[in-house]
């Protein structure tokens, strides 16, 4: 055997070089999060009468196309909606606030449970938003906060997976916050932000049970999520209601 600063190897193995990898090169990149962002921006980027700290005189072709509206999608069939309101803000403090938080939740849960994983989620949970908020809301809604929230449901559950306080870890604390914003300021929809955070923590429930092994059950399992949002999305988008997301 030969000593090493690794300790004792065999010759044979003390002869081939050993890789040191770094925590940060062995961490999963939030390449999600970041192309979430940058198609959140974009998109903002491209609706008309945006620029404003707490205005809502926003208009044009991307708005008129991509609002979550019960008509369009009952009378019209336009289901497109049910993703798209999800990447269309109202103005700098909307976007603003959705995307700081997007940053920091995807930031601790993409790399904990990885990339695809977390895309599912946020999928799961923004049909589920867009399901909350027609069965809310009669009027046109609009924002990422339904997904938001999902991630924040996905993140208590991983948590109370890896033994861990959510309270202590700050996450409990912003959904009671963000949940008392929702209940007490108008023109906040409610059942996006409910939806959406029943939404990621029942997909992370799936994810979490089905574990490296079965990963596509989980997977399957947000699907079926998604599916049945978008089911209950159409079956409600006709209940009146009123709200932003």
């Amino acid at each position: 055997m030969t000593t090493t600063p690794v300790g004792m190897r065999c010759p044979e193995c003390a002869k081939q070089g050993t890789k040191v990898m770094r925590l940060r090169e062995m961490a999963v990149a939030p390449r999600v999060t970041y192309a979430l962002i940058a198609i959140n921006v974009i998109a903002f980027l491209t609706e008309q009468g945006q620029f404003t700290l707490f205005g809502s005189s926003i208009h044009g072709r991307v708005i008129e196309e991509g609002v979550l509206d019960r008509f369009d999608i009952s009378v019209n069939h336009q289901y497109w909606r049910l993703i798209s309101a999800g990447f269309l803000h109202e103005n700098f403090l909307h976007i603003g606030f959705n995307m700081y938080l997007l940053y920091l939740l995807g930031l601790m849960l993409e790399p904990a449970i990885g990339s695809v994983r977390f895309a599912a989620v946020y999928i799961t949970a923004l049909l589920a938003g867009s399901f909350g908020a027609l069965l809310a809301t009669a009027a046109p809604s609009l924002g990422a906060s339904g997904a938001v929230f999902g991630l924040m449901g996905a993140m208590v559950v991983e948590l109370r997976a890896r033994r861990l306080s959510v309270m202590e870890s700050g996450i409990g604390g912003l959904i009671l916050i963000n949940l008392i914003f929702s209940f007490s300021i108008a023109n906040i929809s409610v059942g996006a932000h409910v939806g959406g955070l029943i939404g990621g923590a029942l997909a992370g429930l799936a994810l979490r049970a089905a574990g490296d092994r079965y990963k596509a059950l989980g997977l399957l399992a947000c699907f079926a999520l998604t599916a049945l949002s978008v089911a209950g999305a159409i079956a409600v988008a006709g209940v009146s209601g009123s709200g932003f997301a």
